[in-house]
């Protein structure tokens, strides 16, 4: 993956079973999320995974809400969470965090506490933002995501 694709991933469907969560949803956030996106019925942001793993780095309310909603399918945005540019911290002050954590809470299911890791992405001009700021907003209908068939956008 190089650096085009870090900074215009490419949208991939995933089956809901086949990721893997480090980290548990908040549950005021979870609430409030679930209500907007069942009002909705639409996504309107998909959720970054580490291409290698499937382990979730971004968007764990959105992949539990759709999966309350009855979805079978996730909208993604895959990493390579290896590369140097991708970088993750805690978002509380006096916490640890690192690639291996976050690796091995995805692959043993031994999740972290809600919002222990929040991932960056270093651009070329040297400014880190969220890895949830790259890749296009989307509007797919939740009924798209309710089957393993093809989704439409």
């Amino acid at each position: 993956m190089g650096r085009t694709s870090l900074t215009s991933p490419k949208l991939k469907f995933i089956g809901l079973e086949m990721l893997k969560e480090h980290e548990y949803s908040e549950p005021s956030l979870l609430k409030s999320l679930l209500e907007e996106m069942h009002s909705g019925g639409v996504l309107r942001r998909p959720i970054a995974v580490d291409k290698n793993t499937n382990v979730i780095l971004d968007g764990h309310s959105r992949f539990n809400c759709l999966k309350l909603l009855g979805c079978k399918i996730v909208p993604a945005y895959l990493f390579d969470y290896g590369m140097p540019e991708i970088i993750v911290r805690p978002y509380r002050r006096g916490e640890r965090i690192s690639k291996d954590d976050v690796i091995t809470a995805g692959l043993t299911g031994k999740k972290l506490p809600p919002k222990s890791s929040k991932h960056l992405v270093r651009l070329n001009s040297g400014r880190l933002v969220h890895i949830a700021s790259l890749g296009k907003e989307v509007s797919i209908p939740l009924e798209n995501l309710k089957s393993l068939s093809n989704p439409t956008c």
